[in-house]
This record gives C-alpha cells, sequence and structure tokens, in this order.
C-alpha cells in the first residue's frame, strides 16, 4: 500500500472515529438517562413490591395466626369431642352391660314363670280331674242315696199304709161298737138316733 493513501485513511478514520465517539458518548448519555429512568422506574416497583410484599407477609402472618387459632381450636374440640365420645361410650357400654345384665334376670324370671305356670296348668288339671272324680263319686252316692232314700220312703209309706189300714180297722171297729152303744142308750131314752 502506498503511504499517502495509509496516512488519508488514518485521518479519515481518526475524524470518523472522533465523530463516531461524540455520537457514542451521546447514545452512552441518552442509555445512562434511559437507564437512570428504569433504574428509579424500578425502583419505584420494587418498592411498591416491597410494600405489597411487606402486607401480604403480615397477611400471611394474620391468616398463620388465624391458622394456629384455627388449629388449637380444633384441637380442643377435638380433645373436646373425643373426651364426650369417650364418656358416651363408656356410659354407652356401661348401659348395654346392665341391660345385659336386666336381660338375663328377666329370662331367668320368665323360665321360672313358664315353670311355674306349667305346674299350676299341671294342678288345675289334677284338681279338675280330682273335682270331676269327686264330683262324679258323689253323684254316684246321690244317686245310690235317692235309690236307697225312694226305698226307705216306699217301705215307710207302705208300712204306714198298713198300719193305718190296721188302725182304719180297729178305728171303724172301735166307732161302730161306740156308735153301737150310743144308739142302744138313745133308744133306751127314747130318741131316734136317725133324727138327731
Amino acid at each position: 500500500m502506498p503511504p499517502k493513501k495509509g496516512k488519508a485513511k488514518k485521518g479519515k478514520k481518526k475524524a470518523a472515529e472522533g465523530d463516531n465517539i461524540e455520537e457514542k458518548y451521546t447514545r452512552t448519555v441518552h442509555q445512562v438517562e434511559s437507564l437512570k429512568d428504569q433504574l428509579v422506574l424500578r425502583r419505584d416497583i420494587a418498592r411498591q413490591a416491597l410494600l405489597v410484599k411487606e402486607e401480604w407477609k403480615a397477611k400471611l402472618q394474620v391468616l398463620k395466626n388465624d391458622l394456629n387459632e384455627e388449629q388449637d381450636v380444633k384441637k380442643s374440640i377435638h380433645s373436646d369431642m373425643t373426651r364426650q365420645y369417650k364418656t358416651m361410650r363408656s356410659e354407652l357400654d356401661l348401659r348395654v352391660h346392665r341391660l345385659e345384665i336386666e336381660v338375663n334376670r328377666l329370662q331367668q324370671e320368665l323360665t321360672s314363670c313358664q315353670q311355674q305356670l306349667a305346674r299350676v296348668q299341671e294342678e288345675k288339671v289334677q284338681i279338675i280331674e280330682e273335682k270331676d272324680s269327686t264330683i262324679k263319686e258323689l253323684q254316684r252316692k246321690i244317686d245310690n242315696m235317692e235309690t236307697e232314700y225312694e226305698i226307705i220312703l216306699h217301705d215307710s209309706l207302705d208300712l204306714l199304709l198298713t198300719k193305718l189300714e190296721a188302725a182304719k180297722r180297729q178305728w171303724e171297729k172301735a166307732a161302730t161298737s161306740l156308735h153301737s152303744e150310743h144308739k142302744g142308750k138313745l133308744l133306751e131314752f127314747g130318741l131316734n138316733p136317725l133324727e138327731i
């Protein structure tokens, strides 16, 4: 390369570089200003983000506190419900046990009552049979007594009739003889017995 041309290029280069540096500087100043504006904007955004972060942190802390309170309440309710459940369960078990004892007692009483009822029914049947037997025996005795009394009554009446007949004959005989005697006396006094 020829030396003249090289110097000319260097000169042009230096001039171009000078313009270029000023442009670069201006661009850099603009960029710095733009970056500063962006930095300010980002600082504001960062401040707002920090404020929002603090707000959310406070809300999160409130929510954590609420959650802890709710968990405490839940634990308290759970322990109370567990205690109530255990109490109710033990009361229910005790009641079931008492009812089982009562059922056993009542079953024993029922068995005893059924046995007594069976005995009473057997005794009743036996008493009814004995009464029926006694009634039949008494009826048979009554029938026998009726027959005997009937025979005795007939015999007595027959005897009485015989005695009455004998007495009637004696009375008629006595009456006839008395009548004849009185008739004779009346005739002695001159009275007609047919007129009297």
